[in-house]
């Protein structure tokens, strides 16, 4: 990104705000509060964090918001509704993502629905080829959940939080990572208890795949893994 020299604006981050309008469907804020038309569809650029659940003070009360950080010709931060469609199909695509693709440029394109809802697409700008996502059990998914493991998943690729937590003591890190372990935990609770597994079959699971007995010795990686694998069995006991 290339800096120009001399005056300008000020450079801070530009906020796009997802809302479908008649002619399109996300916009930004002038100085003056006045909404400012977007036309374009996509949005092209790197992603650089993401923040779920954002309690914002707003005219209308606290309510929480999903904030994605994308890095382009200028940083962006995409704000919507953590209870929105654009956010809740935000998260099943950054879900299927791998961290390599996580690395790369991604298109975040904004898809027009029924009556006021704006559906999240993200494209491959190279092959444009699109993430594929399944809405197959989404009224028995934990949403919450999900928006913390997509956030520990971008944040650790990019150490979003690092400068943020730089002049916090270390055990403020340690607590929030255990906090963090401790909702993963619960929620495979949910899932084995779902597909009526046993404690001895979880056991044994853990044991074959990962050479351990326990879900708390399992690493931040496995411990994600574990709940892909028992949420597609759950998907798929949906399904049959």
């Amino acid at each position: 990104m290339e800096v120009k020299l001399g005056f300008g604006a000020v450079p801070k981050p530009q906020y796009v705000f997802v809302s479908k309008e008649s002619d399109h469907c996300w916009y930004m804020l002038a100085e003056d509060e006045r909404r400012i038309p977007v036309y374009e569809r996509a949005l092209t650029g790197a992603i650089t964090g993401i923040e779920v659940n954002k309690r914002v003070e707003t005219r209308f009360g606290v309510v929480e918001k999903t904030d994605l950080y994308i890095l382009a010709d200028k940083p962006y931060i995409i704000r919507s509704g953590s209870e929105s469609y654009f956010s809740k199909s935000l998260l099943l695509s950054l879900d299927i993502l791998t961290p390599e693709q996580l690395r790369n440029l991604l298109t975040i394109a904004v898809s027009p629905g029924d009556s006021n809802v704006v559906f999240c697409n993200i494209y491959d700008p190279v092959t444009y080829r699109s993430v594929g996502v399944s809405w197959d059990g989404h009224k028995e998914l934990d949403w919450q959940t999900l928006g913390q493991k997509v956030s520990l998943k971008i944040n650790k690729i990019h150490n979003f939080n690092q400068d943020k937590n730089q002049s916090q003591p270390e055990t403020s890190d340690n607590i929030k990572t255990v906090e963090t372990r401790d909702v993963f935990i619960a929620q495979t609770d949910t899932y084995l208890t779902q597909l009526n597994w046993t404690p001895e079959q979880g056991r044994d699971y853990l044991q074959q795949k990962y050479g351990r007995r326990s879900r708390s010795q399992l690493t931040d990686t496995e411990i994600l893994d574990f709940i892909d694998y028992l949420k597609l069995q759950l998907t798929q006991s949906y399904q049959t």
